[in-house]
């Protein structure tokens, strides 16, 4: 009977899923996508659960990140903290996506 944990099994090309999945966003031009995508998901994490509720829409377009908000006062609060939103935005996904934030 074969033991799995001898390396006589293992091929010298053998990737981790994670390097798997990493090269299937690149090859197939998904990886922008999958980053926004995880942006919006994130949103009440990265800007907070208080202001993430008051959020109406929240979408990315041409590496602008649009943000809707039912309030004045949360989009004043919004407006005073645009650059630390956009550091923490493309903080969490490591690169640059959202280069400007428009509150609408």
């Amino acid at each position: 009977m074969a033991n799995y944990k001898d390396d006589a099994f293992r091929r010298n090309d053998d990737i981790s899923i994670k390097q798997a999945v990493e090269k299937m966003l690149d090859v197939y031009h998904l990886r922008r996508k999958f980053d926004e995508t995880s942006i919006l998901s994130a949103w009440p994490n990265i800007i907070g659960k208080a202001i993430a509720n008051r959020t109406q829409q929240i979408y990315i377009k041409d590496k602008k990140l649009f943000v809707k908000v039912e309030s004045a006062v949360i989009k004043n609060e919004l407006m005073l903290m645009r650059k630390q939103i956009m550091v923490n935005v493309n903080e969490y996904v490591g690169k640059v996506v959202v280069e400007d934030l428009i509150i609408l």
